[in-house]
């Protein structure tokens, strides 16, 4: 059998590569039905509802989420007249399709033995993956922006100008964010910065044995990449861009039928991918955790599977989480979050790790006049936490009119007794919550004139 040898594939048979993408295919379908109805189940646990917890698990639960799928594939699937045709119909192909491209170069296992071939558990590498996988997500988003775009509709329209500049503002986070581990990994490599996670945690010259996962050595960078990965797949409390308070259901307001199962099945599908990237970026991936890490069998060959499902599927109860517990942000509190707070944070983090990794490098550590300004660069952040703020508060005028945003009793009527300050041509009830009436007018009790 002639074997596919080069940059993309390595030296596997042809068959073998089929036989990945078709595992790989089948796994995220069946994965999305179960995460469909684990998100069922865990909101149900913490808000109490009754209904989903009380069924048995086919019948109330996968049986339920296999019967909607069915019935988006056999639904009517209509588009709307005044729609671009071709656009329209493009836009859930793009985000389909850049949902399952992702997982190509995620490993998700060790080197195993196929068929008497030696191969790895991931259908290909690069020495980009990183990247290539955040360009396959900007693709997504571009499914979601041409759909509100192709609509012909102002609510979808609005939801994919939501998307575009999520995308903007979130991604650039994400993407300071993985600069560090690229290098204390020295690679983009998906594999490679799994198997630098691998080596043993060194304190000092302590050997701890716990494997050095780039969350612990890199907790900002984590938990910037955990916020913005939320903003990148339009989950709860990010979930603006198909908001039914204010947008109908934004972006696939005009979608049904198997279009919308499209968009349905990569929005749990990204849920799943991002969530992978965290587990190989951050959380050493395929490879067992301490202290199952020290016992051979349990981080070797085929049970490297479990042990990446199961640190996807924790990442993935966040998810659930976040959506049963926290309200959904306004538009400007979210952008705020990523412009305001995570890119800064990122870019001096960054720094900050960029000026470590070249003081170890050229044995800065060694000099005592670099922990000598180290020292008082830490100082003076520490010292800048606690100084009380130097701004005087605003004083208004003597002449200045003082603005009274309860006038008329505007917004609520005043409470029983309360007595709002008087304006102008006003007359204030404060026994009772009678509306406001003009003072040169003249009522009797009926409301007549007199």
């Amino acid at each position: 059998m002639i074997p596919l040898e080069n940059a993309v594939f390595g030296a596997d048979p042809w068959w073998i590569v089929l036989i990945k993408v078709v595992l790989l295919f089948v796994i995220l379908l069946v994965w999305t039905i179960f995460n469909v109805w684990y998100e069922r189940r865990l909101v149900a646990k913490m808000q109490h509802r009754l209904g989903p917890i009380m069924n048995p698990t086919w019948a109330g639960g996968l049986g339920q989420a296999m019967a909607d799928g069915a019935k988006l594939l056999l639904k009517e699937d209509f588009r709307p007249d005044n729609t671009d045709k071709v656009v329209f119909n493009l836009a859930p192909v793009l985000t389909g399709v850049a949902a399952f491209t992702s997982w190509s170069v995620i490993p998700f296992g060790g080197e195993v033995t196929m068929f008497g071939h030696q191969t790895h558990l991931q259908l290909t590498d690069l020495p980009v993956a990183v990247l290539f996988i955040l360009a396959s997500a900007s693709i997504g988003i571009y499914g979601i922006v041409l759909a509100g775009w192709a609509s012909n509709s102002t609510y979808s329209l609005l939801g994919g100008l939501r998307s575009s500049a999520q995308m903007i503002s979130y991604e650039v986070a994400m993407g300071l964010s993985l600069v560090a581990v690229f290098l204390f990994a020295g690679s983009m490599s998906t594999s490679q910065i799994v198997t630098a996670q691998a080596s043993p945690l060194m304190i000092g010259s302590f050997n701890t044995h716990l494997p050095g996962w780039y969350a612990l050595l890199l907790f900002p960078s984590f938990i910037i990449y955990a916020i913005a990965m939320v903003g990148e797949t339009n989950r709860a409390p990010f979930d603006l861009p198909e908001c039914e308070s204010e947008l109908v259901s934004g972006y696939i307001t005009e979608y049904s039928g198997f279009r919308y199962a499209t968009y349905f099945l990569a929005e749990y599908i990204n849920m799943a991918t991002v969530s992978a990237v965290a587990t190989t970026l951050f959380l050493g991936g395929y490879r067992a955790p301490w202290p199952f890490n020290l016992v051979h069998v349990l981080d070797n060959g085929w049970i490297g599977i479990v042990w990446f499902l199961l640190k996807v599927q924790l990442l993935i109860s966040v998810f659930v989480w976040l959506r049963g517990t926290l309200p959904r942000f306004r538009y400007d509190q979210f952008m705020d979050l990523g412009w305001k707070w995570l890119i800064p944070i990122s870019l001096v983090w960054l720094l900050l790790v960029a000026t470590l990794k070249s003081a170890q490098s050229f044995h800065w550590f060694r000099s005592p006049v670099f922990l000598g300004i180290l020292g008082v660069i830490i100082v003076v952040l520490v010292a800048s936490l606690f100084l009380p703020s130097k701004e005087e508060p605003y004083e208004i005028p003597d002449d200045e009119e003082v603005f009274d945003a309860f006038a008329g009793g505007y917004p609520v009527p005043p409470m029983p007794g309360q007595r709002l300050p008087e304006m102008a041509g006003v007359v204030r009830s404060t026994a009772d919550h009678s509306p406001p009436q003009a003072a040169d007018s003249s009522f009797d009790e009926t409301g007549a004139d007199s």
